[in-house]
């Protein structure tokens, strides 16, 4: 039987792009939200009950953080596949996973709703599976998530994490300038295919494909104030995705400036917080 910790051989190449850029800067700053996000990440994992000699499958793993983290927990005895579209993401993944001296972990390039496609992953193969935001901004979810039952055991789990009224984010002091492009943001993700309330419908496409509900909650975080670390996760993606979403169209120039001058004010008031947008998590078992 193809051992899932093998590297899956992928189709052809076709041109792929992570929706917000593949680049050194938007690498650092998916390393740096890892690691706000992991202590959330491990207590799920824990939840799901993910133990040494498991296999896991890694769907929309990026530069592998999360794949990596798994990797140690398994052991040299467990297996972890992190499959995403991204090929430098993927080759960045490979080659820590060697630096690391993690050969339970492999990474191949895939789109989420074909792993099928690749030859060395079987359907039952995975005790578990984990995705985090990346349902938000695929176009067809249901067929994500019915791909990724197939892959599962009997009675292996799917971990998810992902947002939920994505557009409630907002500062205090609240601002219009604030709120007006957050709303751009979402917008942009519905025109692209993605759904940034995804987690609203999780749980009923989970059951569409088979499985049961086994947990539902939503992340508790501490609240970002100016100075925290946790604030400083919104400005990572303010300075990546902000100048994308101008120029794309979805804000002006006059928007974008309006925006960062609010920022910049909050980012100097004691008083001020923010209220992110909501994560929640859902595990499911076949």
């Amino acid at each position: 039987m193809p051992d899932p910790a093998k590297p899956a051989t992928t189709p052809a190449p076709t041109s792929r792009e992570y929706v917000l850029g593949t680049n050194p800067v938007e690498l650092e700053r998916l390393g740096f939200q890892h690691r706000l996000w992991s202590q959330a990440a491990h207590a799920l994992w824990f939840r799901a009950g993910i133990a040494p000699g498991q296999s896991v499958l890694d769907i929309g793993c990026g530069p592998g953080f999360a794949s990596l983290d798994l990797a140690q927990i398994v052991g040299p005895k467990g297996h972890v596949v992190g499959i995403d579209e991204s090929e430098p993401y993927i080759a960045f993944a490979n080659d820590q996973a060697r630096k690391r001296h993690l050969p339970q972990a492999k990474f191949a390039v895939a789109d989420a709703a074909q792993i099928h496609t690749l030859d060395d992953l079987q359907a039952g193969a995975f005790d578990i599976a984990y995705v985090r935001w990346v349902l938000c901004f695929v176009p067809d979810p249901a067929a994500v998530v019915a791909a990724i039952a197939r892959h599962l055991k009997p009675g292996g789990r799917l971990c998810i994490q992902d947002y939920f009224r994505y557009e409630t984010m907002c500062v205090a002091p609240r601002s219009e300038a604030f709120e007006r492009v957050i709303a751009a943001i979402a917008k942009s993700w519905r025109d692209h295919g993605g759904d940034p309330d995804i987690m609203g419908r999780l749980p009923r496409l989970a059951l569409d494909a088979g499985l049961s509900i086994d947990h539902i909650s939503r992340i508790e975080i501490a609240t970002a104030r100016p100075g925290s670390t946790m604030w400083n996760w919104p400005d990572t993606f303010w300075k990546v995705f902000l100048p994308r979403l101008e120029e794309l169209g979805y804000i002006t120039e006059a928007d974008h400036r309006a925006f960062l001058e609010v920022w910049q004010a909050r980012s100097a008031d004691p008083a001020a917080y923010m209220h992110l947008p909501p994560m929640y998590e859902v595990i499911a078992r076949k």
